[in-house]
């Protein structure tokens, strides 16, 4: 049941993380917000972006503009969309951060399952009556 959910978790995360569709064509509703945002895939293809394009230059394909240059800043703000307002590093660190807080928030979930449980066992075994039978 947890591969499944966790398989279901990942794809959903991955549609939204802005790589099958561009971060302008998401949907407003749920898909752009909060989802784009806290999807984890949307930092790692943009910190992974920033790191291969950024500081290099590129020749124009355009017969007209044959010596003209394309900087990677420029193809990362129009054909990928990428923010480019915080560096590679910011993605790193969210990254980081929400590493830590998942495997912080799956500690409280297992923490809190191993003390319900038993009360909820309790419970089960007290509302389960004992069913006499009455021979005429």
């Amino acid at each position: 049941m947890g591969i499944i959910t966790g398989a279901g978790v990942q794809g959903v995360m991955l549609l939204g993380g802005g790589f099958f569709r561009l971060p302008d064509d998401l949907p407003d509703v749920f898909w752009r917000y909060p989802l784009y945002y806290i999807s984890f895939h949307k930092y790692a293809f943009q910190g992974l972006f920033k790191n291969e394009f950024i500081g290099l230059e590129f020749p124009s394909s355009e017969k007209r503009h044959s010596h003209t240059m394309i900087s990677g800043v420029k193809i990362l703000k129009n054909t990928w969309q990428v923010e480019d307002s915080y560096s590679k590093w910011i993605d790193l660190a969210i990254l980081l951060g929400m590493v830590v807080l998942y495997r912080l928030l799956f500690l409280i979930i297992v923490k809190t399952s191993e003390k319900i449980r038993p009360l909820i066992r309790a419970l089960m075994r007290r509302s389960q009556k004992q069913v006499v039978q009455v021979d005429y």
